[in-house]
């Protein structure tokens, strides 16, 4: 696990999207600036990968600063969820899975975000009981965690990579589906539950209030949590609404998000920092993570502070 130090994730800092650059552009961050005036670039905690891992930066930062495995697709959050609930997860493999509605064309397998569903805690339990017994023949046990949640149990989820709710969110799934031989099982359950619920009456009473039919479901989150699990004395602080406008592509309340972060917790870090408190920074893109914490900096890192200070613009491209 990281250090105790005051530690702030940001995810979808920045994007390559057209929007998102024009938007950079007149983005005024004060305090973000002088935060990263006075912090020194921390490459241990930064990383790349490709937009297409399963895993997000900011998932992977959250799973080191949390001391959990941060190997793509296998961080097991679904385990770390029980064992926050207050139930030992015993070394058992979870994992969650999240009923959804995947609309299929001729060239795309799009999964519309679970949230706009429409899905409350009777209908979400509804749900589960039909479809349980069919998971339970493959050795899956299903328990109730959300309405648009699920938790589950089974030695299928001990190796098995899978990719983040949050990738394949209003995007083509295909390219994040997990390994054809290793998950031979929830492929054909796929096909299974698309079946059952196409006629399923469930779906029908949906229609008929014209909500959306639920026709399918995401497994992530797999794994089991090393023995013995991580103790948190102080979690690391991780807002999420600009992932959420950024998903969207919605760059102005991505813009309106980003001045709010910076007059709210990054103007908090900020404060720390300048009081003598060590803290950290991590700035998270699709790609990649920049981290920054408190350091001696070197004459020359000074000198650059001063002259040529580093600015969200000059990371865009690193994340």
């Amino acid at each position: 696990m990281s250090d105790t130090h005051p530690l702030l994730i940001i995810p979808h800092a920045a994007s390559a999207s057209g929007g998102c650059q024009q938007a950079l552009q007149g983005l005024a961050l004060p305090h973000l600036d002088r935060l990263l005036a006075r912090l020194s670039p921390h490459p241990a905690a930064s990383d790349s990968a490709e937009e297409t891992s399963f895993s997000t930066p900011h998932e992977r930062a959250l799973a080191r600063a949390l001391g959990l495995p941060a190997e793509d697709g296998r961080t097991p959050w679904a385990a770390w969820r029980r064992h926050q609930q207050g139930t030992p997860a015993d070394g058992q493999a979870w994992a969650f899975v999240t009923p959804c509605q995947w609309q299929v064309s001729t060239d795309h397998v799009t999964l519309r975000d679970p949230q706009q569903l429409g899905l409350d805690e009777d209908a979400s339990r509804a749900l589960l009981a039909i479809v349980a017994p069919w998971f339970a023949e493959d050795g899956i046990t299903l328990h109730y965690d959300e309405p648009t949640r699920w938790l589950a149990s089974g030695p299928l989820f001990a190796d098995l990579a899978t990719a983040s709710l949050e990738r394949v969110l209003l995007r083509d799934v295909r390219a994040w589906m997990p390994d054809a031989k290793q998950a031979r099982t929830l492929h054909r359950l796929h096909s299974e539950m698309q079946m059952l619920l196409y006629t399923h009456a469930f779906n029908d009473e949906r229609t008929a209030r014209g909500l959306p039919v639920v026709n399918s479901f995401w497994v992530h989150g797999t794994g089991a949590l090393p023995q013995p699990a991580p103790t948190l004395s102080a979690a690391p602080l991780m807002p999420t609404t600009l992932r959420d406008a950024a998903l969207r592509e919605d760059w102005r309340a991505w813009a309106e998000a980003w001045t709010a972060l910076d007059a709210g917790p990054v103007a908090d870090l900020l404060r720390q920092a300048e009081a003598g408190t060590p803290v950290q920074l991590t700035l998270c893109g699709e790609r990649g993570a920049r981290a920054f914490h408190t350091a001696p900096r070197s004459l020359a890192q000074r000198f650059q502070s001063l002259f040529r200070p580093q600015r969200l613009m000059d990371l865009r491209n690193q994340l």
